[in-house]
């Protein structure tokens, strides 16, 4: 398995609040995440392909797709 990242790893590498995480989250947006016990975390390597594919849609002039 990949490196594994906890939510404020992430936070902060794409440099937004943790809430903001959370929230995306809960609406089933951002990067893929799942649960080990309590604790939600992230492979980096899903992290990495969510944001190649944030600035594929805003590179292509089209709106964020979150």
């Amino acid at each position: 398995m990949n490196d594994l990242m906890t939510t404020a790893q992430v936070a902060e590498l794409i440099q937004r609040p943790i809430e903001t995480l959370r929230y995306w989250r809960w609406r089933g947006e951002g990067p893929t995440s799942f649960k080990i016990g309590r604790s939600v975390v992230y492979e980096r390597s899903d992290v990495e392909s969510w944001l190649r594919a944030q600035k594929a849609a805003t590179s292509a002039g089209g709106a964020p797709a979150v």
